[in-house]
């Protein structure tokens, strides 16, 4: 692999952070994005039912959903096949 992550990583390493409530900063800054492609990467999520907003007022927190986990396990099991090994994820 060349080291770059595919689309399918991000939206893996995002889902996996998001298991617990986030800020939108946490999860640029932990899964390593730029606020204009974090900001696509979590309303396709949150879009395809994936993720949910919680809003506290002026803040608001990403968590991943319960359909999140087939995605999370699907990807998992995929990656694994595909190199031996599972996804890495600096948490």
């Amino acid at each position: 692999m060349n080291g770059r992550r595919s689309p399918y990583e991000i939206y893996w390493e995002i889902l996996v952070y998001c298991k617990s409530p986030r800020s939108f900063t946490a999860v640029i800054n932990r899964c390593d994005l730029n606020s204009k492609t974090g900001q696509e990467y979590l309303e396709f999520l949150h879009s395809k039912g994936y993720l949910s907003v919680m809003k506290d007022g002026e803040k608001s927190t990403y968590v991943a959903t319960e359909r999140a986990g087939d995605y999370i396990a699907l990807f998992t099991e995929i990656y694994q096949k595909l190199f031996d090994t599972i996804p890495g994820f600096r948490l």
